[in-house]
């Protein structure tokens, strides 16, 4: 569905005629950054999702949260977060994860409702998730069933990043042993970097702390000419 990462900006072309929904064509017709454009000076948006379960065909998102940021700031005054009332039951292993119960969601908007602010948030920016098989697959599949088209997008995934991080650091002979990488998740890798404790599973924290680790990955491990086609997929 993605196709080359460095197609992005003719794809987005592309979706914004071919999309019959409004705000759809106005996030697509707001473009992405060139993919040339260095991580340095380039603008993110940390997104996060809380859901009814992990199979994204069949479970629904809760909870959204993003924050806007770019290498060195991330502007808390315009981030965002957002209860959803859920097309499917919430399970109780979910609730007990993200403590969201069924009397909020009950009260609570459906996606539908918040969809036009929420894509004006992300349009323009690069988006950055932790774990990418849960954002990208969730949101596409929620449009899918409320407007019969999905959405695509460019992202970068600071998990991937620091798999691909960790597993750089192996000696040889502990890539002979296939010795395995540290934990990944995304309370360990800020760990690393020296980053503080948030509570996890809440989508507005967990956005902030994976804006934040991608600000650390980046001052530690690339350089001012990075860009963001490297990065992104």
């Amino acid at each position: 569905m993605q196709g080359d990462i460095l197609s992005w900006p003719n794809r987005f072309a592309h979706l914004a005629r071919q999309s019959s929904d409004e705000r759809l064509r106005a996030f697509y017709t707001a473009g992405v950054q060139a993919p040339d454009t260095p991580v340095s000076q380039a603008q993110f948006v940390a997104l996060d999702f809380e859901t009814t379960g992990l199979n994204y065909e069949t479970d629904d998102i809760v909870s959204v949260g993003l924050v806007p940021f770019d290498a060195r700031r991330a502007y808390c005054r315009d981030a965002r977060h957002w209860i959803l009332k859920p097309s499917t039951p919430l399970h109780k292993e979910s609730v007990v994860v993200h403590q969201i119960t069924h009397s909020q969601v009950s009260e609570a908007p459906d996606l539908d409702a918040i969809l036009e602010e929420l894509l004006t948030c992300l349009a323009g920016k690069v988006i950055v998730v932790h774990y990418r098989h849960i954002e990208r697959p969730f949101f596409n599949q929620a449009l899918m069933q409320r407007l019969g088209e999905g959405i695509e997008f460019p992202l970068i995934d600071t998990m991937a990043l620091e798999h691909r991080i960790e597993t750089n650091r192996l000696t040889l002979w502990q890539r002979i042993k296939r010795q395995p990488v540290p934990s990944i998740r995304l309370a360990d890798s800020r760990k690393r970097y020296g980053l503080p404790y948030y509570v996890a599973h809440h989508a507005l924290s967990d956005a902030l702390a994976t804006a934040e680790l991608f600000q650390a990955q980046f001052q530690h491990h690339y350089t001012q000419h990075t860009d963001i086609k490297s990065l992104w997929m």
